[in-house]
């Protein structure tokens, strides 16, 4: 007799397809796009450039790693501005 290994993976989508999927922000790339992971079958989406969700593909999670790098070095440059400018 033959076992199969998908059965506990089968369970959360089932579930998931009964209920709906149940995302939690996992990863805020800017103020404005963030990626999202189903907390029981493990599905990720992120937001596209018109605002709505979309599967996380390796295309996404490199265009969101570069969008956070920029992001994040615009905050950093705008800091050093305001701490600048506060010294004066």
């Amino acid at each position: 007799m033959k076992t199969t290994t998908n059965t506990p993976a089968f369970i959360p989508k089932m579930y998931c397809s009964l209920f709906g999927h149940n995302y939690k922000v996992t990863k805020q790339v800017t103020y404005h796009v963030k990626e999202y992971t189903c907390s029981h079958c493990k599905k990720q989406l992120t937001t596209n450039s018109n605002g709505n969700l979309i599967e996380l593909t390796p295309k996404f999670q490199e265009i969101n790693a570069i969008l956070e790098r920029i992001h994040h070095s615009r905050m950093e440059r705008k800091q050093r501005k305001v701490i600048a400018s506060s010294v004066y």
